[in-house]
């Protein structure tokens, strides 16, 4: 299926196996002053109870609201910026794979991802985000327009809104060219392989930079039997991949990045101003003469920043590679019924876009 899994090792947070110097920290203590202390630097560690921990962070996010009370945007990215700095110095024991408090949560990802370390410390935020992610990898995620369940790995990106699926169903529908082989790139939680496989696509090319995206895939797949039709590569866009395609399909990230970018999720939600340039190049060498590139994107950028440009726009309007064949957009529905969407995404629209190589006169 890949011929390079066997070397993979998935991406895990950080962890501390030394001693260090920190506050105890217990439910009757005052929490204001350990806040203004871990906020100063200060490590603490979290004792007794799961929920000691939970209790810091609600102190700290009303610490820190109450001095970033700008609600732009930007804003809103400085107070989150600040407030993951201040919550990764609040620490969390780790003793033979469970979390060494009392009242805590079995996470499985702790004897998956850190089967050579019995003892250590870990942020009680990676703890959080462990313990959602284990939740749904358990449960699984319904994909109605695939008819199937995906159990996403720890640290891969999975949708919570389906309104891209149902316009790329659509266009799968419709699509009556050759199926003999595909590419995805940026597989994330294999959606969108799926939906290629389940509308008659012989071969599946997938590849992602975030190494737990190709092992969940990979895990996925043979669960749900469609191993044989993938072949995983762990690279940036194309790899070393040898042969031109019928169909190229990129569900890139929305938002160009104005930070530092870390791997895993925080990539498929950001893009660097290089990214967009370079995969048009490349697409342009591994698609077929009549073949279709198919994008799914968001106006979402536009919504937030409008002085943002649209690279898919950028790129019809400045180079003469590709011409558009299709652009399709629909309403972002909130996540939940109950969900009452007041921000910036209210006017969100998803797109497809299909392209097609440009005809030379």
């Amino acid at each position: 299926m890949a011929t390079n899994l066997q070397s993979i090792k998935p991406d895990r947070p950080n962890i501390i196996t030394s001693q260090i110097e920190g506050i105890k920290f217990y439910r009757k203590m005052d929490t204001q002053s350990v806040v203004a202390q871990m906020i100063a630097g200060k490590y603490v560690f979290v004792e007794e109870y799961y929920s000691n921990g939970l209790q810091v962070l609600a102190e700290l996010k009303k610490n820190l609201s109450e001095k970033f009370n700008d609600k732009s945007f930007q804003g809103q990215r400085d107070y989150r910026a600040a407030f993951r700095k201040a919550s990764h110095r609040l620490l969390i024991k780790v003793k033979d794979n469970k979390l060494d408090v009392k009242k805590a949560p079995n996470i499985g990802w702790l004897e998956s991802l850190y089967p050579d370390v019995s003892e250590f410390y870990i942020s009680f935020p990676e703890v959080q985000g462990m313990n959602s992610s284990w939740q749904w990898h358990e449960k699984g995620i319904e994909i109605k327009t695939l008819n199937l369940t995906i159990h996403p790995y720890y640290g891969t990106y999975f949708p919570t809104r389906f309104d891209h699926l149902k316009l790329f169903d659509k266009w799968l529908k419709k699509y009556d060219g050759p199926k003999d082989n595909a590419i995805d790139i940026g597989v994330g939680s294999g959606i969108l392989t799926y939906q290629l496989i389940q509308n008659g696509f012989e071969n599946v090319y997938a590849t992602d930079t975030n190494k737990n995206a190709i092992i969940g895939v990979y895990k996925d797949s043979r669960r749900l039997d469609f191993q044989k039709k993938i072949t995983l590569n762990h690279c940036d866009l194309f790899g070393d991949f040898d042969r031109k395609v019928d169909v190229i399909v990129f569900n890139p990230p929305w938002l160009l990045a104005k930070h530092n970018l870390e791997e895993g999720i925080d990539k498929a939600m950001y893009y660097e101003k290089d990214l967009f340039p370079r995969f048009f190049e490349e697409a342009k060498k591994y698609l077929k003469e009549d073949g279709k590139l198919v994008l799914i994107f968001s106006n979402l950028a536009q919504e937030v920043d409008n002085q943002s440009t649209h690279p898919i726009i950028e790129e019809l309007q400045k180079n003469n590679r590709f011409r558009k064949d299709l652009h399709l957009r629909r309403e972002v529905r909130a996540s939940s019924r109950r969900t009452q969407r007041t921000d910036s995404r209210e006017t969100e629209k998803v797109e497809l876009w299909v392209l097609a190589h440009k005809k030379v006169k």
